[in-house]
């Protein structure tokens, strides 16, 4: 991994823990920012020794959304990275990039989660909110459609068209409690218990062989952008074929029947 200022990575066995860490910006998004994060998640695209990535924010909040002052400062059309040569990768490409990477994304939200930082959350598999936790489509807010980021893609098909054209029109925070309640997170906790949680959930998706845990997140993935149920039934047997090739099957015995 490379050298980053503007993210911090520290692995532990097959765990990232991914720290969004400007915290004297409330983590705003900056084009450094997203240049260590599409570097970071490019990194991932091939690397099996990794298999989750926990992803957070350092300080008070999780993710304060784009840094304006940074973003008035660059005259930038869209928020892209730095690099010696010139704008570097976009934010969206960083979105793009944490769907295709073969690890799990869980995000522990707490405090502020706008903008950018709601689409991190968005993009991430698995969400746990903080007490603190509030998110926005902030966009919508500014003068922008709330159509951006893979927001139109992703908020409906978590918490259904009503809620998602409600947050998406208004720029309204949902809070951690509400949040719970539509599916758009897990589970809440206490700010203080976030690492805790996540490091129980850990455990259980590690318990998972490392090309199921893979093959989930793909399949899921390709699922969410099929129609036809018939289509989905194939692609996950397919996958399950894929599974017992590899040697990833390890059937269970409990007594007479099989777990």
């Amino acid at each position: 991994m490379g050298e980053y200022t503007a993210i911090e990575v520290f692995r532990d066995g097959a765990v990232d823990w991914l720290t969004l860490n400007r915290s004297n910006r409330l983590n705003a998004i900056d084009g450094t920012m997203v240049r260590e994060l599409w570097d970071y998640f490019v990194s991932l695209q091939s690397d099996y020794s990794c298999r989750i990535v926990v992803m957070r924010g350092a300080g008070k909040g999780f993710c304060a959304g784009l840094d304006l002052a940074w973003f008035q400062e660059a005259g930038a059309t869209m928020p892209r990275g730095a690099t010696a040569e010139g704008p570097g990768p976009s934010l969206a490409e960083v979105i793009l990039k944490m769907r295709s990477c073969p690890q799990a994304i869980v995000s522990l939200v707490h405090g502020a989660a706008c903008g950018g930082g709601f689409s991190f959350a968005l993009a991430s598999d698995i969400r746990i909110a903080g007490r603190s936790a509030k998110m926005n489509v902030a966009f919508v807010r500014i003068g922008l459609s709330g159509c951006e980021l893979g927001t139109s893609y992703f908020l409906p098909r978590l918490v259904g068209m009503s809620v998602a054209a409600e947050l998406m029109m208004t720029g309204d925070f949902i809070h951690a409690d509400r949040a719970l309640a539509t599916g758009l997170v897990s589970k809440v906790v206490e700010d203080d218990e976030l690492e805790a949680a996540a490091r129980d959930l850990i455990g259980r998706l590690l318990a998972a062989s490392p090309m199921g845990l893979r093959k989930t997140k793909e399949v899921l993935t390709k699922a969410s952008e099929i129609e036809d149920l018939a289509a989905v039934i194939a692609l996950e047997e397919r996958t399950q074929m894929s599974c017992m090739e590899a040697g990833s099957f390890a059937p269970r015995i409990a007594g007479k029947g099989a777990a």
